[in-house]
């Protein structure tokens, strides 16, 4: 079924894979971006569009007669301030969906976003690499609990590990709701995955309703 796709976060790493994918399949896209230079991909599918992701009324006319936005975007880690680009973000494209009458929804955030949720996880992980990525995952945090109180859109929020530049493989996707894929004991199983694989699985929700208004957690098996 070919659909037409807002995607914001079209130049970043996971993006460019999300939207190769879907116009491989057949979609057409209407990527947000900041710089269209960075975007190298043509396609007579593919409409490239500037827009301030921070204002309703800049991606409203965007997301009009689409039949769903995907989001891959991404801020940076800081110690110094609080992240606020999800939230801020997401209270936009929110607001623009609604004045656009586009309910579907589907947003990447992270593994671990819950503070209390990466007790499970290995020493490194706990103790180094998520003290250092903490302000992102506090407003990835925020994003997904915005969302929950959102009812009036099908929203869907994907949540991968660490993610590696590779393209999309034919592994199995293993899912789970909650903030990481737990193995038989409940400890977290598996490592980085593809971003090619997480546009795959984030363009698969397109045919599916089984996540709408929650969030999923996936790994490659």
């Amino acid at each position: 079924m070919r659909m037409k796709l807002t995607v914001l976060g079209a130049t970043g790493q996971t993006g460019q894979q999300l939207v190769q994918q879907a116009l491989q399949q057949g979609h057409s896209v209407t990527a947000v971006v900041r710089n269209p230079s960075k975007l190298t991909v043509q396609h007579d599918n593919l409409k490239v569009v500037e827009a301030n992701i921070f204002s309703a009324d800049s991606l409203k006319d965007h997301f009009k007669g689409q039949d769903a936005v995907m989001s891959c975007l991404g801020f940076p880690a800081s110690f110094f301030y609080a992240v606020t680009g999800y939230t801020l973000s997401m209270n936009a494209m929110v607001d623009a969906m609604r004045e656009a009458k586009v309910n579907r929804l589907i947003t990447m955030t992270s593994w671990y976003t819950d503070p209390n949720s990466g007790a499970q996880s290995p020493f490194m992980i706990r103790f180094l690499l998520l003290p250092m990525i903490r302000s992102v995952l506090t407003n990835m945090f925020q994003m997904e609990q915005f969302l929950q109180k959102t009812n009036d859109i099908n929203w869907t929020v994907v949540r991968p590990p660490g993610l590696k530049n590779l393209p999309g493989s034919t592994q199995e996707i293993l899912t789970h709701e909650g903030f990481y894929v737990p193995d038989s004991s409940g400890n977290p199983v598996g490592g980085a995955v593809a971003r090619g694989d997480v546009a795959r699985y984030m363009l698969s929700l397109l045919k599916s309703s089984d996540w709408i208004k929650k969030g999923v957690a996936i790994t490659t098996k």
